[in-house]
């Protein structure tokens, strides 16, 4: 059951405001209440737009350049929804301004309409304090005058019981008797004229008072519910922007799903790559024995004629000199040089058009390619391998190698 106003705030005397000056303090609290909320709904404005203008620069402000395939595009959403945010959260700024504006408005016409009715009831009270006091001094005086007929009534009965008394002196006492009770028939109408022009004021005050306890309920009433909703709708407002929030997260986690390492890599690789095979490995040459193309071949027949002195074999050198090998022209076969080489290191073919050989086997070099890899004939197989690997030979090498496993010059 809703109470009202007009039935609680009545004073327990005739001059006592206590009810109505209750009333004006929830009204004047009403109003401190309004402006709290509006600095509260301003600062939130203030730091919403300070905040949004802040993720705005962050993402402008950052690059990212450098990074390519999907996670390039994930980079770039992520900035996009962080400025499209921040964009929401000013936009969000300015809504609350709205509502405060709103506010203002609504407080400054609640308080046109609250000071009429205040001026309404204060002209009204002042000449029913006025009215109030001349009856209670009339009544003051009707009383006085009352006594004052009732002690010169009763001093003439005094008079009439003493034998002594003068017709002359009976009559002055009987004269103020009837002066007295003139003056006290006065006083009582005065007092009841009083009397009766204050109740037609307090009437009025009273009628004029129930009607602004209504007025200023409605107020109380519509107040709280504006702020109630002004309040509502703020949390609405900050719910939506989260939920706008978490779609721009979300849009990011979309593109984040479609970002792909293996997808990555080959970007990288198709746009940057160098070589497909890693360089030949660098052998040790020493110089006295480095030929004039760049070749080791000294190298090897020094080492051989080190390694086997004396032995001699049917068109070769005889024992106890140098075991000298000199290089044979390359064989020309159908417009291709062919050239004999030994293999110096093991190789293990690691890709479908590499041939794999090992230490000591002798190859046929058909081709030698710019980027370190030769193509080499061995028992009807055609194959790459690194050119680092092999030692040109020539036929003398060829056959001593065959004959003497145990003297291959390669270590």
């Amino acid at each position: 059951m809703a109470l009202l106003f007009c039935d609680a705030f009545w004073g327990t005397d005739f001059m006592d405001q206590s009810g109505y000056e209750a009333i004006l303090q929830r009204l004047h609290d009403g109003r401190h209440m309004c402006k709290d909320v509006e600095d509260l709904l301003k600062m939130r404005a203030l730091a919403e737009e300070k905040y949004g203008r802040d993720l705005v620069a962050i993402a402008r402000k950052a690059e990212g350049q450098t990074e390519i395939g999907t996670l390039k595009a994930s980079f770039d959403k992520l900035k996009a929804e962080i400025e499209k945010t921040g964009n929401l959260h000013i936009q969000l700024s300015e809504r609350i301004k709205e509502e405060v504006q709103k506010i203002e408005l609504f407080r400054e016409h609640q308080k046109e309409q609250r000071k009429k009715l205040e001026e309404i009831i204060e002209k009204l009270q002042k000449p029913k304090m006025v009215l109030h006091k001349k009856t209670i001094e009339s009544k003051k005086l009707y009383e006085q005058r009352c006594k004052e007929a009732d002690e010169a009534e009763q001093a003439v009965g005094k008079k009439t019981n003493v034998t002594t008394s003068t017709h002359r002196q009976s009559e002055k006492v009987m004269n103020r008797v009837r002066l007295c009770r003139q003056a006290a028939n006065l006083a009582e109408k005065q007092y009841r004229w009083n009397v009766d022009q204050l109740e037609k004021t307090c009437q009025d005050w009273e009628s004029t008072y129930r009607s602004a306890c209504e007025v200023f309920q409605q107020q109380e009433s519509e107040r709280i519910n504006m702020l109630r909703c002004v309040l509502w709708d703020h949390c609405n407002l900050l719910s939506m922007q989260c939920v706008s929030d978490d779609d721009s997260y979300e849009e990011v986690r979309n593109i984040l799903e479609q970002c792909d390492i293996i997808t990555d890599n080959n970007t990288f690789i198709k746009m940057k790559k160098t070589g497909c095979r890693p360089p030949a490995p660098i052998e040790f040459q020493c110089y006295p024995d480095v030929d004039t193309n760049g070749g080791v071949g000294n190298v090897e027949t020094n080492r051989l004629s080190v390694m086997l002195p004396r032995i001699s074999f049917s068109g070769y050198p005889e024992a106890g000199s140098n075991l000298c090998v000199t290089y044979t022209p390359a064989q020309q076969s159908g417009g291709v040089t062919e050239e004999k080489y030994l293999v110096s290191y093991d190789f293990k073919a690691q890709e479908d058009d590499e041939l794999s050989v090992s230490r000591g086997q002798v190859v046929t070099i058909t081709e030698q390619g710019e980027d370190g890899w030769w193509r080499a004939w061995r028992d009807g197989i055609s194959g790459l391998v690194p050119g680092t690997y092999l030692t040109k030979i020539s036929q003398h090498s060829t056959r001593l190698a065959a004959a003497h496993p145990e003297c291959n010059p390669i270590k």
